[in-house]
């Protein structure tokens, strides 16, 4: 494994890392009915991590294919690929580019970067922690990560709803994207 030690931590030398779609998860939670939470994942997408010789200035990009939604219920997966949400045919993906590093700590990073959605583009904050760097039983180095943000999905057009009889709305505004898993480095 190609690693260097910077403030602390073990990281990987410099270079190009594409995530590992079979340990990748991009996620998020919505609430629904005021009450509870769905989760669901996006399965197609693809991305990758540059590693820069100043940790602080590697930059990542990442496509998802907005058809790939799975919120485990056909009907409601439907819905949200439709023009009230996603507008899967219209809008076949979301894309997100990091613009700068704006502060860490430890193995933490916030990171800024432009999302974009049905053709908007906003930009949004990234808590990203670093989880260590390896290379797995085939020879191929890797490092972990887990990501997190919150958006706000009214700012990208994502605007259906039904207003409640007992007040509030059926699906909630703020939506938590999660994502968890591995990139490995580009042959």
């Amino acid at each position: 494994m190609s690693t260097r030690t910077w403030e602390g931590l073990t990281i990987p030398t410099t270079g190009t890392f594409d995530l590992d779609v079979a340990h990748t998860r991009i996620g998020f939670v919505a609430k629904h009915m005021m009450v509870s939470k769905v989760r669901g994942y996006f399965g197609d997408f693809s991305g990758s991590v540059t590693i820069a010789e100043n940790p602080l200035e590697s930059s990542a990009e990442v496509t998802i294919k907005t058809a790939s939604i799975e919120t485990g219920n056909l009907d409601r997966d439907n819905h949200l690929k439709g023009d009230d949400f996603l507008s899967a045919e219209k809008f076949p993906e979301i894309t997100f580019r990091s613009t700068k590093v704006v502060s860490h700590s430890g193995d933490e990073l916030v990171v800024l970067g432009d999302l974009t959605i049905r053709d908007v583009t906003k930009e949004v904050t990234l808590k990203v922690e670093y989880g260590g760097a390896g290379t797995n039983p085939w020879g191929a180095e890797l490092f972990g990560y887990s990501i997190e943000t919150e958006i706000d999905r009214e700012e990208f057009g994502l605007t259906w709803n039904v207003a409640l009889e007992t007040g509030g709305v059926l699906v909630g505004k703020k939506i938590k994207i999660e994502i968890e898993g591995e990139a490995t480095r580009r042959a």
